[in-house]
């Protein structure tokens, strides 16, 4: 089954990115109207993130949101075959020079994003960077090993690299004990796991743990840390910008870059909700 899906999606994603949406047209007609994709998932995050918003506004946010969850999994499957260059063309960093900075001080950096925008494409970071200094995809390994090497494959497609989360501290302590600088990025706005409910905050309107591994990780090596926001600029075109979270995490008080990070992260959603993953069971822990 997995070479079929593989072979498949290697075949389309030699057409054009203009096709590939109408295909993702298609999907969304077949997702929202037919399947109805976990839409209650989707509705009840909506109610309970905007009460002050009318059916008809969650509605619409509803529909939007559908047709870019289905643009973002022709994006994925596109960079099987996409160029440096597209890339880069479609995918803008507008400041990677503050990152930049951090390294000509000798120092490495802890990048927060979500999964808001076309978070898949942020590996594109990799290419802006010294061969020598890589960007780190953080992540967790999937049980089907077929798919995650598959989504390996297009998380390195730019020259990034990655590393399982349960395998991030000792190569954390390596790189440093080697005087080897990095970029190691995190998507931070997951639901943790029950033993890693540590800090509860208030998000979108409701009680909310969040995963706090990336601060713990800050404030041990010192290292800056700064919330990756990518913004939808057009259908196929997106900008990220590096907003700083913390300087001196050693400095910081428990759980303060993780707070600093969620009110950011909530501003950006606020501002255009559509572009977040709402079919995610986010709130799916009481405390």
């Amino acid at each position: 089954m997995f070479y079929l899906f593989y072979g498949f999606v290697w075949l389309i994603t030699w057409l054009p990115l203009r096709v590939l949406y109408f295909l993702s047209d298609i999907c969304y007609l077949i997702i929202y109207y037919v399947a109805g994709y976990r839409k209650k998932v989707v509705r009840t995050n909506l109610e309970k993130s905007f009460p002050q918003k009318s059916t008809a506004e969650l509605r619409k946010i509803e529909r939007k949101f559908y047709r870019f969850f289905c643009d973002v999994f022709v994006e994925t499957a596109y960079q099987m075959h996409i160029s440096k260059a597209e890339m880069l063309k479609r995918m803008n960093f507008c400041n990677v020079d503050v990152l930049l900075e951090q390294y000509a001080k000798g120092k490495s950096c802890l990048l927060m994003t979500a999964h808001y925008g076309n978070w898949e494409w942020a590996s594109a970071l990799s290419l802006s960077l010294p061969s020598d200094k890589p960007l780190y995809g953080i992540y967790k390994r999937l049980n089907d090993k077929n798919f995650d090497n598959f989504i390996c494959e297009l998380r390195t497609k730019s020259t990034g690299k990655n590393i399982e989360k349960n395998d991030l501290l000792r190569k954390m302590v390596r790189l440093k004990n080697n005087a080897e600088l990095a970029m190691f990025g995190m998507i931070s706005d997951q639901s943790p796991d029950w033993k890693s409910l540590n800090y509860w905050t208030t998000f979108l309107n409701q009680d909310t743990p969040v995963v706090t591994g990336t601060e713990v990780l800050a404030r041990k090596f010192d290292y800056p840390v700064y919330y990756a926001e990518i913004t939808r600029v057009k259908r196929g075109y997106y900008k990220c910008e590096f907003i700083p979270v913390s300087m001196e995490p050693s400095q910081t008080s428990e759980f303060e870059i993780t707070e600093k990070y969620i009110q950011l992260l909530q501003k950006t959603i606020e501002l255009k909700p559509e572009f977040w993953l709402w079919s995610h069971r986010r709130w799916k822990h009481v405390r």
